[in-house]
This record gives structure tokens, C-alpha cells and sequence, in this order.
């Protein structure tokens, strides 16, 4: 786009309302603060949009955030099923894993947060655990939710230190918050692992050679009193910039 200001594209969650007939279609309000923050200007997403109507969006956009929220029905990655999965959303689903494709072809920045990176990685081929205590041996306690204050640091981090992410963030051991109970297994093809939990889990992956192409299983939204996870949108929003 010829502005000065990058356009930020935003997946949705599709919400439920007193009229089951008709959910709204929202986020939290922390994405949104964050992205203007950095200096983009944010807009929604809607599902349900036709593939010619979200490729006219995209032409549009200076780069796009995946967002957090519900479970990817793990039909999607041929993944194992359990109680836990919830709220599955078959049109954010498809929409999300299409925008991922669309964006890594074309060059188009993108950020994954949480269910974002979870996209990301079963967008490119690779696999998700579905719920991570019981299928993840000696692992920590990553859903830290929902009575818990979001900004709580649950864990470290690990960043490869030649990485994109530890150069973007200025640090190698980020503490973090942790709001999932699913994680990556099998990472997509062409990603790389770049940050893992004590627990060796894989907490962030980078796409080498995109322009901006990096996904973290936390959630900076909610940690802008720390300056790493504010540099984290500014990259994402300079690289939407000099993409325009």
C-alpha cells in the first residue's frame, strides 16, 4: 500500500452471544493496543470471507498477525484427538492456515501469537500436540488459565542466539506468559525452531529468507511493560513498512 502508516490485517475469534443465531466475530483489545503501539494500524479480518475476497484484503495489507484463541481441529494435521480440544472453528481454521500460504509465497510479514504460531506451523506441514500434559513426558504446566493474571511469567524461554527473534527481543531467556494447553510437535516444512521452554518444548520458529516470518507460543500483547516484547511488534511493523 502507498501509506505511511502499514495496514496490520488481524484474525478473528467468532464469539458467542445471547443469540445463538448470531455470534459476534471479536479480539482482545490487547492486540489491537500493541499493533497501534508500534505504529501500524490494525484492522479485522472477518471469516467466512470467499478466497477472491480475502486475496483482495491481502492486497491490501502490509502484513498480517495471527492471533490467539480456540483449539485447530486436529483433523487438520492428521493429530490425535482428546477431551481438551475445544471450540473448534472449522472457517478460522481454513482461513488462517490459507492466509499463512498466501503470506509465505508472497512475501507478506506475518506474526503468529500463540494459536498463531500453532497455524503457522500446521499451515507449513508440520504437527500439533493437542494437549500437552499427557502427551509431552516431564513436561511443565503451560496453561496457565483462565485465574491467572495474563501477564504472569511462567517460564523461560530459550532463543537460538543467532536467531532473527533473539536479535529482534535483545535477550536469549525471555521470561514469558503461557496460555495454552496444546503445542508444536513435528515443525512445517522450511521453519525453523528457535526458542524452547525448559521442558524442551517449542516455543518460537522463524520462516529464514521471508521478509518477516517468525510465530511465539506466548502472548507480548500482554507484556508491553517489557521492552523485548514492544520490540517484537516494532520489527513486525518496520517490516510491514518497508514491504508497502
Amino acid at each position: 500500500m502507498n501509506m505511511t502508516t502499514p495496514a496490520i490485517g488481524l484474525t478473528v475469534n467468532r464469539l458467542a452471544s445471547s443469540n445463538p443465531t448470531a455470534p459476534y466475530h471479536g479480539l482482545s483489545e490487547a492486540y489491537i493496543n500493541a499493533v497501534v503501539r508500534a505504529g501500524g494500524i490494525p484492522l479485522l479480518i472477518p471469516l467466512g470471507l470467499p478466497e477472491s475476497d480475502w486475496k483482495e484484503l491481502c492486497s491490501h495489507l502490509d502484513g498480517i498477525l495471527l492471533t490467539g484463541g480456540s483449539d485447530i481441529d486436529p483433523i487438520r494435521f492428521n493429530g490425535q484427538n482428546h477431551p481438551s480440544v475445544y471450540d473448534i472453528d472449522s472457517e478460522r481454521d481454513a482461513l488462517e492456515i490459507a492466509l499463512v500460504q498466501h503470506a509465505a509465497e508472497n512475501h507478506l510479514p506475518f506474526l503468529g501469537i500463540c494459536r498463531g504460531v500453532q497455524a503457522i506451523n500446521v499451515a507449513l506441514g508440520g504437527t500439533l500436540f493437542t494437549h500437552i500434559a499427557d502427551q509431552v513426558p516431564g513436561a511443565l504446566r503451560h496453561d496457565w488459565y483462565p485465574n491467572v493474571p495474563r501477564d504472569y511469567r511462567a517460564h523461560s524461554v530459550t532463543l537460538e542466539p543467532s536467531s532473527r527473534l533473539a536479535s529482534i527481543l535483545g535477550e536469549t531467556q525471555p521470561q514469558v506468559n503461557s496460555l495454552h494447553h496444546q503445542g508444536l510437535d513435528r515443525i512445517g516444512k522450511g521453519l525453523v525452531a528457535v526458542g524452547h521452554a525448559p521442558d524442551g518444548l517449542v516455543e518460537a520458529i522463524e520462516l529464514p529468507g521471508h521478509l518477516f516470518g517468525i510465530g511465539v507460543q506466548w502472548h507480548p500483547e500482554w507484556l508491553q511493560d517489557d521492552p523485548a516484547m514492544r520490540n517484537l511488534f516494532l520489527a513486525f511493523i518496520q517490516a510491514a513498512a518497508k514491504g508497502e
